[in-house]
């Protein structure tokens, strides 16, 4: 019976087979430190591979390079034994949300998430440290190699994961925020599915080094905008006023023409007071005041007309005259005759802006809405997308409904006007806990411009206070969407000094949970509030998830025997028969198999009692898990029965070697599809 590796993939070796399947007369075999035969690639084979010219040695070339870039690639590529251990008392409907709150390092998370969120992530937003001097970075210790990091990350270490400040007097400066941001980055690509699209926010400190540092590891025809935000906030360190920081877009694969579209503020005030009037008895001319005060509060062209979203009754009238006459040396020079009296309407000086064919197809456009002309309460009309005036005098124009302007495109250049420190003051009763959030809005527009699917996964691996979860969880209440979210955050230490830490939050971890938590139910009873029908008569649609799992990064749940059973000496063989930690749960034990089997860390548990034994079925038949000892034939055939896709036992629970084989052999006769391991 195979046993579960138990660790994070080595993405070296995963590197060395794709060389291989392209470049095989570039593999070699070398020893490695203990004089072991590895595989490896025979770089100056593989330079001349991809070379037009003899390659001699080094030659110069464009790229991007610093001291300690070498170790932050071996960082990502390096195997660690980490897991993630639940937190039921933390989580909100553990059973049954499909969110994520993980706590640890980002670098160990973003590892620990490769085999089960592979090409599976549709949008990442982060936040990163700005690297300006007064914040701070993640320390990473790469001084070591391979092995020996993979041996030390079994072990806690109070010195690998803790931030630290990186002045500007630092020797390093540029080069180890760099080194931190590098490996984290080329993980995360890793987790973005072909439709993915990156966004990062960015300062002026590093726009620069970031943009190549993505350039390198997305690819440069990847890279899809740098957006300017108005961040209404002036700094003023060096003579001007800055208001603003930068957001960086880079589609996975930008062939796949991605289209990015943004829903213009405000709208949802104008529709909800137009749904509202369509209920009274108001006037025409009096309910047009009451939108358009709304109107013009939040900008809208005044070329947008709100007769047709009021739906009144207009009469009807016959069918628009019109006749088109050659077009003469000014453009096109078209009659039109007014729909009502039957004369020539104006003509621009210079032509029309319309083409014929144009302004006929506007004219009688194929929509029930637009089928008959409709006179207005001013004796002006409408025919089609075409307005006419109450007279010909006035040139007829085109008409764009209130009703329709809902999205455009996504511009370079974006300004709102909330504010995301009052945001997270207003959920925690005016106290100031976090400095500089990001608002909701801003992350509501990224969210919104992705369209995929509605149950997209969002990941940010430096969550903060948690702005992303809060913007998904609106957005998802303001349009039915069932978007996912992911939050990865290390437990940042609060300082004693500040208001978050005296209101008992250590960790800037804490705050980001409890933010969820005070914004979550918030936006659900707004959101049951609107729906008074839905309620009444609940349906499988009436579901809005404000949940989520949390998880905490912790040393692996094996002890080291696992992970290097040749080093055991003879006199320490009891250590073998026992090696899972002691202080381990079964659902530590069981979440540490959805991460090395690639399972989905949201999918539904049920846990029951057969023969005396629990065991955990996850998703109906996905995996069967069993880790108590003592197992038997018996409760393994009724396991069988369930058709698992998967199942899992503890090493040492069988008794005998006799009885592991007979287990192989009954799921083989009774269920022959079911992959069967231990830990």
């Amino acid at each position: 019976m195979d046993k579960l590796k138990m660790q994070s993939p080595n993405l070296v070796d995963a590197n060395i087979v794709k060389i291989a399947e392209i470049f095989p007369n570039c593999i070699t075999e070398d020893r490695d430190e203990s004089g072991k035969i590895r595989r490896a690639v025979d770089f100056d084979q593989l330079r001349q591979e991809l070379s037009a010219s003899l390659v001699e040695g080094p030659q110069e070339r464009y790229t991007l390079s610093w001291p300690g870039k070498n170790e932050a690639i071996l960082a990502a590529n390096a195997p660690i034994a980490k897991t993630l251990r639940p937190c039921e008392e933390e989580s909100v409907d553990f059973e049954n949300t499909k969110n994520l709150f993980i706590e640890g390092d980002n670098l160990d998370v973003l590892k620990l998430l490769q085999e089960t969120y592979l090409n599976t992530i549709d949008m990442m937003y982060i936040d990163q440290p700005y690297n300006t001097g007064n914040d701070f970075i993640y320390k990473d210790d790469f001084a070591e190699d391979t092995d020996s990091f993979l041996k030390r990350s079994n072990q806690k270490d109070e010195e690998g994961n803790r931030l630290v400040a990186n002045t500007e007097a630092n020797g390093r400066f540029h080069s180890d925020w760099l080194t931190m941001i590098y490996p984290r980055i080329k993980l995360a690509r890793n987790l973005l599915s072909d439709n993915g699209i990156f966004f990062t926010s960015i300062g002026n400190a590093e726009v620069t080094n970031m943009r190549r540092l993505c350039d390198e590891i997305f690819g440069e025809k990847n890279f899809i905008e740098c957006v300017t935000w108005n961040k209404r906030i002036p700094k003023n360190d060096k003579g001007v006023g800055n208001i603003h920081e930068f957001i960086l877009i880079y589609a996975k694969d930008a062939s796949l023409k991605h289209e990015f579209l943004m829903r213009k503020e405000g709208l949802e005030d104008i529709e909800e007071l137009v749904e509202k009037l369509k209920k009274t008895k108001m006037p025409l001319v009096d309910a047009e005041n009451e939108i358009k005060k709304l109107y013009k509060k939040h900008g809208y062209d005044r070329g947008i007309t709100l007769y047709n979203s009021l739906n009144y009754d207009y009469r009807l009238w016959g069918k628009i005259n019109m006749s088109w006459p050659n077009a003469n040396t000014f453009g096109p020079r078209y009659e039109v005759k007014h729909p009502i009296t039957g004369n020539p309407v104006a003509i621009p000086d210079r032509g029309w802006r319309w083409k014929q064919d144009t302004f006929w197809d506007a004219a009688i456009i194929k929509d029930e809405r637009y089928q008959s002309v409709k006179k207005l309460h001013d004796g002006s009309v409408m025919c089609g997308r075409v307005w006419f005036g109450p007279n010909e005098n006035l040139q007829p124009s085109s008409v764009t409904y209130l009703d329709e302007v809902h999205t455009f495109l996504l511009r370079s250049i974006l300004s709102f006007k909330s504010d995301g420190g009052i945001e997270v003051e207003n959920l925690f009763d005016g106290k100031n806990y976090f400095s500089y959030p990001k608002p909701t809005t801003l992350i509501k527009t990224l969210l919104g411009a992705i369209h995929l699917n509605d149950g997209y996964i969002v990941l940010d691996f430096f969550s903060g206070s948690a702005t992303t979860a809060h913007a998904t969880m609106q957005l998802n209440a303001e349009d039915g969407g069932t978007r996912k979210f992911i939050m990865v955050q290390l437990p940042e230490p609060c300082d004693e000094n500040s208001e978050a830490f005296k209101a008992g939050y250590k960790t800037i971890a804490e705050i980001g949970k409890e933010r969820i938590r005070r914004a979550g139910k918030k936006i659900k009873e707004e959101w049951e509030a609107k729906q008074p029908t839905l309620l009444d008569a609940p349906s499988a649609d009436n579901t809005l998830d404000i949940g989520f799992r949390v998880f905490k990064v912790d040393t692996s749940n094996m002890k080291d025997v696992y992970y290097a059973p040749d080093d055991l000496k003879q006199n320490n063989l009891e250590l073998f028969k026992d090696h899972i930690k002691p202080d381990r749960r079964p659902e530590d034990l069981l979440f540490q198999v959805f991460l090395d089997w690639g399972l989905d860390l949201t999918k539904p548990i049920a846990k029951e009692t057969i023969d005396g034994k629990t065991v955990f079925i996850v998703d109906t038949n996905d995996l069967l898990a069993c880790f108590d000892s003592g197992i038997t034939e018996e409760l393994v055939k009724k396991l069988a029965k369930y058709k698992p896709l998967r199942v899992v036992f503890r090493d040492d629970a069988f008794g005998s070697d006799s009885v592991k084989i007979n287990v192989e052999q009954i799921f083989k006769l009774l269920s022959p599809a079911t992959e069967v391991k231990s830990i």
